[in-house]
This record gives structure tokens, sequence and C-alpha cells, in this order.
């Protein structure tokens, strides 16, 4: 479903991005990991079209990624939450079913609303919810069209405890539904009970690429004995 090959970002001389290749199938979660500073951010925002890469080649379901046929298969759901000032909640929900002509959207829009306890918040302003609140409201608009793939930037920061249980949730019944995600943390946790593989990435490149239960396994045999021990070990000079 999404294939990246040969991806740099430079800024000036340096690499942010350094060559890295890697591909999501259908109904995989995979978590993105590394230190700050590691490049994870920036090769999603190449990856949606929000950076400009330097090289490489980027294909969502066989389209270049920067193509209209490929944005209408994603949802990116960024690391800071933006919300319109101006918006109700709901008129956020209502704006994104009319930018991706999703039909009857009511009925859905309110079942996320519901799920993520904004509810008693559908006609508050953007500009008077919280940072918590507005991450909750960019999930629901990212998956009220249905896209194929989804890509989260640090999903769980700013959630409540009840929200993130909600959001892993979530992942899970996408993943059944034979949905694509890709999500970006520096939190092993939060991605640990949910991912299917993990790409852990240190100075722009991809220094580990495996499954759970192989990466856990690696760290059994190693001084560790859990995948943070191995996480930290891999990226302890980041």
């Amino acid at each position: 479903m999404l294939i990246v090959n040969n991806l740099i970002k430079k800024y000036g001389k340096q690499n942010a991005v350094d060559d890295i290749s890697f591909e999501l199938q259908g109904g995989e979660v995979v978590g993105l990991l590394g230190p700050n500073g590691a490049g994870k951010s920036t090769t999603m925002k190449c990856i949606v079209g929000l950076l400009r890469k330097t090289s490489g080649e980027i294909t969502l379901g066989g389209y270049d990624h920067l193509s209209v046929e490929a944005k209408r298969l994603f949802s990116y759901i960024p690391e800071t939450p933006y919300v319109y000032d101006l918006l109700t909640v709901r008129e956020h929900l209502q704006f994104i079913a009319q930018a991706y002509n999703v039909k009857d959207w009511k009925k859905k829009g309110d079942d996320l609303l519901d799920l993520f306890e904004l509810d008693d918040k559908a006609e508050k302003l953007g500009r008077d919810l919280s940072k918590g609140m507005r991450q909750k409201v960019s999930i629901c608009c990212a998956l009220l069209p249905d896209p194929q793939v989804l890509f989260f930037d640090e999903p769980m920061i700013g959630l409540d405890p009840k929200a993130i249980k909600n959001t892993r949730q979530v992942f899970r019944e996408l993943k059944n539904q034979g949905k694509t995600i890709l999500v970006s943390t520096h939190l092993i946790d939060s991605v640990e009970s949910i991912a299917d593989r993990i790409m852990i990435l240190k100075d722009g490149r991809i220094i580990g690429n495996d499954s759970i239960s192989n990466l856990k396994q690696q760290a059994l045999q190693g001084e560790g004995t859990s995948l943070e021990d191995l996480f930290l070990e891999l990226t302890k000079d980041a």
C-alpha cells in the first residue's frame, strides 16, 4: 500500500532523512520509533507532502504520493493538532465531509464524537478547546473519510488515559478492516501492544525493522530484557 524508496531529505548539507526504504502492507500497524531529532516527523511529512523531499520515490496505492489519487487514500494526524478557531467541533466534521465528499456523515460523526467523549463539546468553538480536545478532533476528522492509510505523528501526547485506550482500540479495528497505519512516536509503550512491526530510526537512518516478537527475542539475547532495553541500546548515542 505504501512504498518508500531511497528517501532523502536534506537541510543544507545535513541529511535529516538519509536514504531510507520500506514498505507497508494493508492490515499492518507499524511503529516508527526513534529519539527526538531522529527524523520521524520529517519522514512522515515527506510522505504526506508537507515537506518537499530531496530525492527518492514514494507511492501510495500505486500512485505518486503527491497525486490527487494518493491524497484521497490517506489521512494525517500531526503531532501538534490544528483546528479552526471559529468552527465548532461539529463544523470541523462537516468541513471534512464536504472536502472528501463523505455521504451520510452525521451518524458516523456522532459515533466518533461519542467515542472520544466530545459529544457534549460538539458546539464548542475550536479556539476554546484544550490541546487534548484538539487532538481528539483531529483524530475524529481523520477517521471520518474512511481512509485506507493513516499517519499518526505522536498521537497519544495530550490525550487522557481513556482516550489513549480508545485510540488503541480504533487502531485494532482499523487493522481488522485491512487499513494501513504508521505511528510515529518516541514512547515505546504507546505502540508495543498494537504494532505488528517496528522501525527504529537514528540519525535519519533505519537501524531496525522487524516484528515485535522478533525484536523482543533479540532483546532477550542481548543485555536487556525488554523492547525498551533494545531501543535504548540501539539509540544510546543519539
